[in-house]
């Protein structure tokens, strides 16, 4: 947390945001942090930190690179296999994204999971009895409704609805608002400009929203956040749990009309839904806790497992169902997103509609609509509009060869294969011809296997310098507590081993504290070895 406050420009957060997504798609993220964005509009996000450019599979995969390690550390064994969390509406390209991730930080990822799933399993994995639940996972950067049908061991998702746009970070940044723009009005400065200030009130502004959330009214304080002519300025601000609500009245709208939707494509009245389960450390505010009681009919919440935990829980549980620790648990999760082709009027044809279960393989007949026309191609859709151009376009390609005939006589049979993951696969095939073109959608996030290799090595060496400059602050700090211990014990017991030894000490200490000042490694180890030589030596002598 320090280095977001004293290095802003070059400490990455929330990237998961920034995961599959083109430039043009994240205007209000980028307003939201601090480090800097950069690339075409209609090009994959790119990160400028450290002089250096990332994309945020890079980062996420520099993030899974050391939980590896910490898990390894902990386990004393290889861990190469993963399961890893997505939330629930995460698009196409934005999963593709997460298993490059994986596959960067050098693991094989058995399984990508949707995050209130996951939640889900941790919770009911224990719980017996038949019953529907509503998971409700707001996160600090993305917000997931998910409708299961739990019951002996069967867990089935009925229906996904979400807001990849809106997490806690988003009524954070509303709390950052009103605070600077007080202090605006009252001193003329705008500490929103200022990256290091803006920082500090970020850290205060999560403060005041989790206190909010067991208190009515929070005093944010944030000294010497500025300079004026006369002096340094403190801000001071007293905000109350209703001026929070109000400024975030359309956020809470969004919440209440997500959990209205999903009950919709469930085809389940509020009534249907026999617990709540909350997952997420902003499902803590008493308002999201209230709407979603009021949607699903409940007099209560369920908060009896961690938020924070819960759907890394569910994630190991998954883990162990794979590798067949855990037996008679049977997962049946559903599609976030509609997926199609590009019709002849320009609409959505839709082969695998929103709440599909997966995995799932459609295929669907279509022709040419001129005569004897060679080629079609097929433009790739994910959405749920009408209109082919309101939706995202994943990916376009062309078959060729087809033999001569009029239109509407060739039969071109397109095949749409979603995966456990999540993940897309297309094929076309001329039933006359044979000639078959397959693509795996890759979207904004993918990339081949020579770019993966690549983005590996860099990990790597991201890795490598990480575990050097630790080893490096380890032998700093084993110097200079070794560096205050003899000089303390010189100074009350080095007339027992006389003068000239104990002038040696001195010598060799004096050595150790210029080395340290030069932070030269070298010579705190040879300084370190010889104090350790004579130690012993006199040591032995006594």
């Amino acid at each position: 947390m320090s280095q977001q406050v004293t290095n802003p420009q070059n400490t990455v957060y929330s990237v998961k945001r920034f995961m599959g997504r083109r430039l043009n798609e994240v205007a209000s993220e980028e307003r939201m942090v601090p480090y800097k964005l950069i690339g075409k509009a209609e090009d994959e996000v790119r990160i400028s930190a450290g002089g250096r450019k990332f994309t945020p599979p890079q980062i996420s995969a520099i993030l899974l690179a050391e939980l590896r390690r910490i898990a390894e550390n902990e386990l004393g064994e290889v861990c190469d296999r993963a399961v890893i969390t997505v939330p629930a509406y995460f698009n196409d390209a934005q999963r593709q994204a997460t298993a490059d991730a994986g596959a960067i930080a050098g693991l094989t990822v058995e399984r990508i999971i949707n995050e209130p799933t996951a939640a889900a399993l941790a919770y009911g994995v224990e719980h017996r009895g038949a019953r529907n639940i509503a998971v409700v996972d707001l996160g600090g950067g993305t917000f997931d409704l998910s409708l299961m049908k739990l019951g002996d061991g069967k867990f089935e998702v009925l229906a996904v609805h979400g807001n990849t746009h809106l997490g806690g970070d988003d009524f954070d940044q509303r709390i950052i608002d009103i605070v600077a723009d007080d202090f605006l009005r009252t001193h003329q400065m705008d500490v929103r400009e200022e990256p290091m200030a803006l920082q500090r009130l970020k850290q205060s502004a999560q403060s005041a929203k989790a206190e909010l959330s067991f208190r009515k009214s929070v005093d944010i304080s944030v000294p010497y956040i500025a300079i004026s002519p006369e002096g340094p300025l403190h801000l001071q601000y007293t905000l109350d749990r209703d001026r929070f609500e109000a400024v975030c009245d359309d956020l809470f709208g969004e919440i209440r009309e997500a959990c209205r939707r999903v009950l919709y494509d469930a085809s389940l009245p509020g009534e249907a839904i026999d617990e709540v389960v909350m997952v997420g450390g902003s499902t803590r505010i008493p308002r999201v806790q209230k709407i979603a009681m009021e949607a699903f009919k409940a007099d209560s919440v369920n908060k009896s497992t961690n938020p924070d935990e819960v759907v890394a829980g569910g994630a190991a549980i998954l883990g162990g169902i794979l590798q067949g620790d855990l037996i008679n648990v049977h997962l049946m999760d559903v599609t976030s997103h509609g997926f199609g082709v590009t019709d002849a009027r320009g609409r959505m044809e839709t082969l695998i509609p929103k709440n599909t279960p997966m995995p799932v393989t459609v295929k669907k007949i279509f022709s040419t609509p001129i005569d004897n026309q060679r080629s079609v191609s097929i433009n790739v859709l994910e959405g749920e509009k009408t209109r082919a151009d309101d939706n995202r376009p994943l990916g376009l390609f062309r078959l060729s060869g087809i033999p001569k005939a009029p239109a509407g006589v060739p039969r071109i049979e397109v095949a749409f294969h979603i995966d456990a993951n999540g993940i897309l696969n297309v094929a076309a095939r001329d039933e006359a011809s044979g000639r078959e073109q397959k693509v795996t959608i890759t979207g904004a996030g993918g990339m081949d296997d020579d770019e993966r290799d690549q983005m590996r090595e860099e990990v790597k060496a991201v890795q490598e310098q990480k575990n050097e400059a630790e080893v490096e602050l380890s032998l700093r700090n084993h110097a200079e507590r070794a560096l205050h211990t003899m000089q303390g014990w010189l100074q009350y017991h080095g007339s027992m081993i006389g003068s000239k030894p104990a002038q040696k000490f001195e010598v060799t200490l004096l050595k150790l504290q210029k080395a340290i000042a030069a932070n030269k490694t070298d010579q705190m180890k040879n300084c370190l070895k010889k104090l350790d030589e004579m130690s012993e030596l006199y040591r032995k002598a006594g």
